[in-house]
């Protein structure tokens, strides 16, 4: 079942109050300041956003007014280069995408699903539930461009996999790591892992690790250096996975969290992190390299993590579940998900058994004897 239309939510914003105008909207002025910071002038700043050289100007000198301050430098032989003020906009502006368009997606892709239930002929679509990840988004697009419908919403890996047990969901979305931590984080899953009830389908390999500054300034080689006073961190939120790998891996290195300077300072998603530390707000994170290397950071690497979406084996031959697989084994999104930086899709869309996926696992073993 395809949807009929399609919904979406950006974040905007508003200027209050301003004396002719009321609330005026930032989007103009944000995105001209975008490409200017992209193209490094003010012509191919008016080509990338089509507009006039003279009405691009017209908005620069409005908002210069308003803020009273430059947004641009321009010197001669070195081109437009935006003010400290204009680049700490851009950088906010930056921030807040990452850290709400995750939440907004999920809101627009469940109001959607309420929306097309009322109109004749509607179907119910899959549901997934799982936490943000380039793969998962880019899951997302193809369904889309397919005209094939799914509703998706956010959630931690307990949560998804709670979900799935309640029959919330279809699909519940988790990730593993490789090797030393591997254990550890599957008897965090093991309540909701059963065996005989459910199938694996690989979506990805990728990296994950520390996000650090260009050039590694505070020259951070691992874990261990979180426990150093002039090392700020930013940790993911209360619950999600990644942050139980990062208490897992600080109680290997020998590191208290009581140590570690920001560990309560939280953001939602991998992009939100590197947005965090990108702007200088903090030394270090951890998350997947394509986040890191989209806002300019360099990555120290730490575990493999696989990612994979548990179902039932009861759906497996469901016309909606057969088309999902159709479209993760197209050669368009496996090509899609081996070009993201950090990840591997050799076995995307594959179907494991637990058994099959973690032979050595004691926890799901304890769950199959149970």
């Amino acid at each position: 079942m395809t949807y009929k239309f399609q919904l979406g939510l950006r974040p905007q914003w508003l200027l209050s109050g301003t004396p002719d105008t009321g609330d005026l909207p930032l989007q103009d002025v944000l995105a001209l300041l975008a490409a200017i910071d992209a193209t490094g002038n003010i012509a191919g700043a008016c080509r990338a956003c089509k507009l006039s050289y003279r009405h691009a100007w017209g908005i620069l000198r409005r908002f210069e007014g308003i803020f009273g301050t430059s947004l641009l430098i321009t010197r001669r032989r070195q081109g437009t280069q935006l003010s400290e003020f204009a680049q700490r906009l851009l950088w906010a502006n930056r921030r807040i995408e990452a850290r709400l368009m995750p939440t907004l997606d999920s809101m627009a892709s469940e109001l959607q699903e309420e929306l097309e239930r009322l109109l004749p002929q509607s179907a119910p679509h899959l549901r997934l539930h799982a936490s943000h990840g380039f793969a998962v988004e880019a899951l997302m697009q193809h369904m889309s461009d397919r005209g094939s419908g799914m509703e998706l919403r956010y959630r931690t890996a307990i949560e998804a996999l709670a979900s799935l047990e309640r029959r919330e969901c279809d699909l519940a979305g988790f990730q593993v790591p490789s090797g030393e931590f591997e254990a550890p984080i599957m008897a965090r899953y093991a309540a909701w892992l059963h065996p005989d009830e459910y199938l694996l389908i690989h979506l990805a390999v990728r990296n994950t690790g520390l996000f650090v500054q260009p050039g590694n300034p505070k020259r951070i080689d691992g874990m261990a250096d979180l426990a150093r006073p002039d090392v700020r961190f930013v940790n993911r939120q209360i619950g999600s996975s990644t942050r139980h790998l990062i208490s897992v891996m600080l109680e290997r290195a020998g590191v208290s969290i009581s140590w570690v300077q920001g560990y309560e300072t939280n953001e939602f998603t991998h992009m939100a992190i590197a947005a965090h530390i990108a702007s200088g707000m903090a030394d270090t994170g951890v998350g997947v390299e394509t986040a890191a290397r989209r806002f300019g950071l360099d990555f120290i690497p730490l575990v493999r993590e696989r990612y994979f979406f548990a179902i039932r084996r009861s759906s497996l031959e469901s016309p909606a579940m057969r088309d999902l697989l159709a479209i993760m084994r197209s050669p368009e999104y496996v090509n899609y998900v081996g070009q993201l930086v950090g990840y591997d899709a050799t076995q995307t869309g594959s179907l494991q058994t637990l058994k099959e996926a973690f032979p050595d696992d004691r926890a799901a073993k304890a769950q199959a004897k149970g």
